[in-house]
């Protein structure tokens, strides 16, 4: 095996914050989840000719609820091109087994605050790429006009008193509208029995050898498709829910359970390219084979607990879907559409733009790109543009111009 070592054009700090939380049980393996303490681990990505002592201006935070973003092509172009940028990781950083939404927004407060009071950065802008955006615009509007008091699970959790620190813009770049509902628009609904994925509708099982419906899906059958996905969703919500209030009633040691989701990743999208067109290829998605995604370990919510199901997956329940967040936001917004993006529905960034309540906001379109912009480094170099453009504009501190080889490599 060859190793090599990372060079990037820009110097990476490593860096971990903590504080004080306690919890009725562990949700997190190891040390950090018995401790008392939450640890978050993060990265800064800055000019390598800035100085010490220099004054820090305008900070890209990135930062999604449960994947480390700072390896990720967008976040280490854009500091190549001389931003300053850090990406955060949750408490719940590569499990999202147990992820309550809430705690998620404690802790990019908890980033945002380090941002501003302990590197000295005077403004902070979110940048919600893919996951992170229904997380950008969860935090902001409850940073901006704090609403919860509780998880939906019906466990205290003020965000009123936490007083979140508002950013100063926010950016949504190839975002869906939240994890609940893109979930809802995966999930397979031929599914008769959670405990049993081989028990099927075969008038749901678009994935079978030999469908009953075929692409081009006819309008009718569509809309019966989405109808059965949400019903599932909200079948597993009531499980949850009564499970939840029989452990209460219980009593004892056990106060929570997790369980399988079994076939998530299940969307006619990605098999039929007439339905919410784009320019995506065929037969395909993000995680390769759409049917072999469904059924696959990384598929949406495939390993959950009660909690974060209503915390995170719940099309009834969540707190984080961006339909209830967007218009409660004032500052200003750039939304960008991957044009063949082949993980975020083609219709989910209009949607966000729409429903945003800020007065200042920018809708743009970048064709043909994918949401990782896998060889597509000059569509990277675009988005990045896009992005200086707009900040630049507003008065916002950044780099003069993208440093394009760098952006390239």
């Amino acid at each position: 095996m060859k190793v090599e070592l990372l060079r990037e054009a820009f110097r990476r700090e490593a860096f971990t914050i903590s504080f004080d939380e306690s919890a009725a049980f562990t949700e997190v393996y190891g040390f950090v989840g018995r401790s008392g303490r939450v640890f978050l681990e993060g990265h800064l990505l800055t000019p390598r000719g800035a100085g010490e002592g220099e004054e820090r201006d305008t900070l890209i935070l990135f930062m999604h609820p449960a994947s480390s973003l700072g390896l990720l092509p967008l976040p280490t172009a854009m500091a190549a091109a001389g931003f300053h940028v850090m990406c955060g990781g949750s408490r719940y950083l590569r499990n999202d087994t147990a992820l309550i939404m809430e705690k998620v927004a404690l802790d990019m407060g908890a980033y945002v605050r380090h941002a501003r009071d302990n590197l000295g950065y005077r403004k902070v802008v979110l940048a919600g790429w893919s996951g992170g955006g229904s997380l950008s615009l969860f935090y902001q509007a409850q940073a901006e006009r704090p609403t919860v008091t509780m998880t939906p699970a019906g466990d205290p959790l003020d965000l009123r008193a936490a007083a979140l620190p508002p950013a100063d813009a926010v950016l949504s770049i190839a975002a869906h509208l939240s994890r609940a509902e893109t979930l809802t628009e995966w999930i397979d609904p031929s599914v008769l029995d959670e405990s049993n994925p081989d028990l099927r509708d075969p008038d749901l099982d678009i994935y079978a050898p030999d469908p009953r419906h075929r692409s081009p899906f006819s309008a009718d059958f569509l809309a019966h498709f989405r109808a059965a996905q949400v019903a599932r969703n909200e079948r597993i919500t009531v499980w949850a829910e009564e499970m939840l209030d029989r452990l209460k009633t219980r009593g004892g040691a056990e106060l929570e359970r997790g369980f399988m989701v079994h076939r998530t990743m299940c969307d006619p999208r990605w098999i039929d390219p007439a339905v919410d067109p784009n320019g995506r290829r065929a037969d395909w998605c993000y995680l390769g084979d759409p049917r072999t995604a469904n059924v696959g370990p990384v598929g949406l919510a495939r390993y959950t607990t009660l909690r974060a199901w209503l915390s995170q997956w719940s099309y009834d329940r969540s707190n984080a879907r961006t339909m209830m967040n967007a218009p409660r936001i004032s500052v200003p917004a750039l939304v960008i559409e991957n044009g063949a993006d082949d993980a975020t529905p083609a219709a989910h960034p209009r949607l966000i733009f729409e429903a945003l309540g800020s007065r200042d906001k920018t809708f743009r379109r970048i064709e043909h790109a994918t949401h990782y912009y896998q060889q597509q480094p000059h569509l990277l170099v675009q988005a990045v543009e896009e992005v200086r453009e707009w900040l630049r504009a507003r008065d916002f501190r950044v780099p003069e111009a993208a440093r394009g080889p760098a952006l390239a490599d």
